[in-house]
């Protein structure tokens, strides 16, 4: 065969198996039904960050089917309201939700041990215990009887201890405080003598104003800069130990779940994961300039003593211990967490806390200051 020959003969050959993959394309996407759902989410609009992350995946999903899996995303009110749109997804009202379960605390404790659970893991650890530990398997095994499937879909981190019309010197000024908290929070601060409220956050401000209420739980300062609460409650206090590593989390209706060709379910899984992600370092951004400003505008930070945060994890174990004792499905799962939790404090005490603790000694000191 001369070289004038080959040539052509490559050429239709190289056209033909181009042709042919141009061919494939359309059979591919044929295959990838058309899905369009609605997320209720429990969030206002105006917290971009924890709102954003219900955008976040809907983005991620869409790009990735090239339009064919989409997700309207809608704000807490404008189908159901924010703390109940779990329920919505339980009894199909809309397909999906993004939420905190804890919010569902009133329904079943157990919902609360996929979000957080005082004293138990950080944001990072938390997403260690997740995806390797087997929390997401034991939060769906007990999902299971509510008709959902759920994946983490955002963390705060650890959340601030709150604000306070008046200091917390010892666990005496918590007696009689009216607090705005609720949940599994709400019933550990109770047994230290605080009284809790359950209040919308659109309510917050106006409650501490007036007095109505003597101190308020938020986010932390990204989220809570946004309401101006030390205006009103100045003493911003931390940790927050009732939210370590709180996880927000993407609820299925199951029925709807089942009906996703498998492709469409690893698709979900990964922008589930991606958006986990991505929120936290959303929060790990925007929190330091945030904690600045409120300092400069009024905040008076303190820090939990050790006295009142010591009778708190006491609470917690009490608290544990009754639900435990009368609820299988929450002593399951926060039995399963106890023994990575103790590994992780363990190992969290050489080289990560180390080297944090000795690069804080040199910011304090001065060392860390940017240049100009």
């Amino acid at each position: 065969m001369d070289r004038r020959s080959f040539l052509t003969t490559a050429s239709v050959g190289g056209a033909t198996a181009a042709a042919g993959s141009v061919l494939a394309a359309p059979a591919i996407a044929q295959e990838a039904p058309q899905v369009t759902w609605r997320l209720a989410s429990s969030f206002p609009k105006s917290l971009d960050t924890i709102y954003g992350g219900a955008e976040d995946l809907s983005t991620r999903l869409n790009e990735a089917t090239d339009g064919k899996f989409n997700i309207q995303v809608f704000s807490a009110g404008e189908i159901v309201p924010g703390l109940d749109a779990i329920n919505a997804t339980t009894d199909g009202t809309v397909e999906c939700s993004h939420s905190v379960g804890y919010y569902n605390w009133g329904k079943d404790p157990a919902f609360a041990c996929g979000a957080d659970l005082p004293f138990t893991l950080s944001a990072r650890a938390k997403a260690a215990y997740n995806y390797h530990g087997g929390g997401i398997e034991q939060y769906n095994t007990f999902l299971e009887q509510h008709n959902l499937v759920s994946y983490p879909g955002g963390n705060t981190g650890a959340q601030m201890g709150g604000w306070y019309r008046k200091e917390i010197n010892g666990l005496a000024d918590m007696q009689g405080l009216k607090m705005r908290i609720s949940g599994l929070a709400g019933r550990v601060m109770e047994k230290m003598g605080v009284v809790p409220q359950q209040i919308a956050g659109g309510d917050i401000y106006p409650s501490l104003e007036r007095g109505t209420i003597d101190a308020a739980e938020w986010v932390g300062p990204y989220d809570d800069s946004k309401l101006g609460f030390q205006k009103v409650a100045p003493y911003y206090y931390y940790p927050g130990f009732w939210e370590g590593g709180p996880t927000v989390s993407f609820f299925v209706n199951k029925g709807k779940w089942d009906e996703l060709p498998d492709s469409y379910k690893s698709l979900f899984r990964t922008a589930c994961q991606a958006t986990d992600q991505n929120m936290l370092a959303k929060y790990d951004m925007k929190n330091p300039a945030a904690l600045k400003e409120l300092v400069a505008t009024g905040a008076q930070l303190r820090s939990f003593n050790e006295e009142v945060l010591t009778a708190a994890f006491n609470a917690a174990q009490e608290v544990y211990a009754e639900i435990s004792a009368e609820n299988e499905s929450f002593k399951t799962q926060y039995e399963a967490m106890l023994g990575y939790r103790d590994e992780w404090y363990l190992y969290q005490q050489t080289t990560e806390y180390t080297f944090d603790t000795f690069m804080m000694i040199q910011q304090r000191n001065g060392a860390l200051a940017s240049e100009g």
